[in-house]
């Protein structure tokens, strides 16, 4: 993530930290992007901790319609 997004990051290793299941977000700049999330996960994995599920509130609830 960029320098500008620690907040977001912070957010993100607050939730692998703890062991949270899922985090939830409507942040898709940085926490929840399709390009960076695989990179974001594999950093958790090698740190030790396991990486929660990032989606937005529409993919938790399994709503894929965005009208």
């Amino acid at each position: 993530m960029p320098i500008k997004a620690i907040a977001d990051s912070l957010h993100v290793a607050t939730a692998a930290f703890h062991g949270i299941d899922f985090l939830m977000t409507w942040n898709c700049a940085h926490i929840a992007n399709a390009e960076r999330i695989e990179t974001v996960r594999e950093i958790i994995r090698t740190s030790g901790y396991v990486p929660p599920v990032i989606c937005t509130p529409d993919e938790l609830m399994g709503n894929d319609d965005h009208a």
